[in-house]
């Protein structure tokens, strides 16, 4: 008799913010080694204007996220204030050595965005040149601080489009992580196939289960234990602003608790060569905007599938 597969689980870490590199990755990096398990940590690597996303306020569901998930204790007031009646600081230039030191320790290092505020709020509008500038001063930033180039990069807000995809395919990115779905895939959106492997995050982060009547704060971890598979790699993402700060006992718990189902924690590049090394079976899924249970707005998500693609990485 055959063994089950095992269930296998790989942890995206985003930074959004100045204090989030400062004090949430420290503490994440400190979890991690401590419970064995590797995680990939996404910078944002320029100014931290987090003050100004208060004009998502009009979006659907903004407001009542913000109410349920206590953004004021979570980020902190003089987060919040960041780019608007105080100074954006340059996340980058005051925490190099921060990230720096995160590579240095063994963790996978990418790409979150350059400026996360503009990124999440107005990528969808920005021309491929404007995207190509914005994401090209995360790619100097992190070379600055690594001295190499990104082999990855996760988008903030899951905001994604063709313009992006097509910058990721010219920087020759191994993978990236912009979408919500099932399982790895290359995208594709109106009909152009783009050929950097995407790897979407599948379960449902902190911030959408929280505060919610259906998800009492003792049952998350468990409800979150309960949607691992393992037919697919899951991707769990979470925050350094979250997990890292005001909710690390819940990430703890959640670590605990898959080590006590025997979910093997695994690399997120090393996922990447493992699909990249059998390109044929890769299926073509349609990118597309969507809504998320729990999250504001519209993310970019898997959709529908083609055959597997022949894409050669």
């Amino acid at each position: 008799m055959s063994s089950s597969p095992p269930i296998r689980l790989a942890l995206k870490i985003d930074v959004d913010t100045d204090r989030g590199t400062r004090e949430g990755v420290p503490n994440l990096v400190t979890d991690c080694q401590s419970a064995g398990v590797p995680a990939c940590f996404l910078f944002s690597l320029g100014p931290d204007q987090t003050g100004r996303a208060i004009t998502r306020v009009l979006r659907p569901g903004f407001f009542q996220k913000v109410s349920r998930t206590s953004v004021v204790k979570l980020y902190g007031v003089r987060t919040l204030l960041n780019g608007t009646l105080l100074p954006a600081p340059h996340i980058g230039r005051r925490n190099g050595h921060i990230m720096a030191a995160v590579r240095e320790q063994g963790f996978e290092v990418g790409i979150h965005c350059y400026n996360h505020y503009r990124w999440q709020d107005y990528v969808q509008t920005m021309s491929l040149a404007e995207v190509s500038a914005e994401f090209g001063a995360a790619h100097r930033e992190f070379l600055r601080i690594f001295g190499h180039d990104p082999a990855t990069a996760g988008a903030a807000g899951w905001q994604s489009n063709a313009r992006s995809r097509e910058v990721y395919d010219r920087a020759g990115l191994l993978y990236a992580s912009d979408t919500r779905g099932s399982g790895p895939f290359f995208p594709r959106i109106e009909g152009r196939v783009f050929r950097t492997l995407e790897i979407p995050t599948t379960l449902p982060t902190l911030d959408e289960l929280m505060g919610r009547p259906e998800y009492p704060k003792e049952q998350i971890v468990p409800h979150l234990v309960s949607l691992l598979r393992a037919d697919r790699p899951n991707v769990f993402t979470l925050h350094a602003e979250l997990e890292g700060m005001g909710c690390r006992g819940l990430f703890r718990q959640f670590v605990e608790a898959c080590q006590q189902h025997d979910v093997q924690f695994v690399r997120l590049d090393d996922l990447a060569r493992e699909w990249l090394a059998r390109p044929d079976e890769i299926p073509v899924c349609d990118q597309v905007m969507a809504e998320i249970d729990g999250r504001s707005g519209l993310v970019a998500t898997q959709g529908a599938s083609a055959a597997a693609t022949g894409i050669s990485a």
